[in-house]
Parts: C-alpha cells; structure tokens; sequence
C-alpha cells in the first residue's frame, strides 16, 4: 500500500474515533463509494438505502454508546487493571510521543488524553510524513496492536450500526496488514 492511501486511512480513523460524525462527514463518507466498499459491502449498502438525516441521527446515538457511554477508546483505560487512564509523561504513550517529537496540543483536541484511538490514529498519520518505517512499527506493536485489537473485538457485538460493525473489522484488518508491511520493510522491532 502506498504512503497516501496508508496517511489517508490512519487519517480517517483518527476523525472517526475522535467523535460523531457531522452532516459533512456523512455526506462526503456517503459519496465515496470505494470507501464505503472497503470498509464493508454492509455499510456501503446501508449508506445507500438510507436519508443523511437518517445516517446522522444512527450514527451519533451509535458511536456515543460505543465510545463515550459504554466503553472508552483509550489505551490506559483498557490496558490498566484499575480501568484507570494515565495522564503525563507516567503515560507510556506521551514518553513515546516525546522521543520521537511529537507535539500534542491536547488543548485543541476534542480529547483529553493522550493515549485514546483518536489521537494515537493520529500519531501514526504523523509518522507515515516522517518515513521512519521502525518507529511506526514499534509503536503498533507496542501500543496500537496491543489494545485497538482486543477493544474493537469486544466492542464489535454492540455496534447498532452496519457502520461501526463494519469499522472494527476494517481496523483490524488494515492495522495487522500495515504492521506485517512494516516488520517486511523495516524488520523486527524490539519488544
């Protein structure tokens, strides 16, 4: 897969794990076709059936009760026995992000923390600019893969909408895909 389409997708899951969708998004998301197919023929074809104020109003009660009521897409939250979320530099994320010269602004997020899909989407849309293929494999294999995966499994079965059934299994699949591209390239990272 090219730089663009991988820059693009971890782009797109940055938006869409961040929060609601908006009547733009879904619009522009309802007038892309090949993306609707590749995040699943089920989706593509709901999207087709339904009205945009329709798609809004599913959509929004959906990913509220996937990501903000029910469960939260945060790395610490999942990861910590305690269901605890770590905020500062004791966030193994935030010391990942600093070695590697990432500024997060969590000011001007619609998150708080550093360590949720959103923002951890994002920091991988930033290292694909960068090219350095051992720090995008290392942070997949040391934070991403070790959670996202499990999360989304979980959450799958409570997904109301063809959409966000559709996404866990998209997720998976492009993120284990990109991380065996990654480990061909630039080879095994350290655990």
């Amino acid at each position: 897969m090219d730089e663009k389409t991988r820059l693009y997708i971890y782009a797109f899951l940055s938006r869409v794990f961040t929060e609601e969708l908006d009547r733009k998004a879904i619009a522009d998301l309802a007038g892309n076709d090949a993306l609707l197919e590749t995040i699943g023929e089920e989706t593509k074809a709901w999207f087709a059936k339904e009205s945009i104020d329709n798609l809004e109003d599913l959509l929004n009660i959906d990913y509220n009760s996937l990501f903000r009521i029910n469960n939260h897409p945060i790395e610490s939250a999942v990861m910590d026995s305690k269901n605890e979320i770590l905020v500062g530099l004791q966030n193994p994320v935030m010391q990942f992000y600093f070695n590697h010269g990432y500024d997060l602004n969590l000011e001007g997020s619609k998150v708080y923390v550093p360590d949720h899909a959103g923002i951890e989407f994002g920091f991988m849309q930033s290292m694909i600019s960068t090219g350095d293929k051992t720090a995008q494999a290392e942070f997949l294999h040391k934070h991403l893969l070790q959670w996202i995966v499990p999360f989304l499994v979980a959450i799958k079965p409570m997904a109301q909408t063809p959409l966000y059934r559709d996404l866990c299994d998209f997720t998976i699949e492009f993120l284990l895909s990109d991380y065996s591209a990654l480990i061909e390239e630039a080879g095994e990272v350290d655990a």
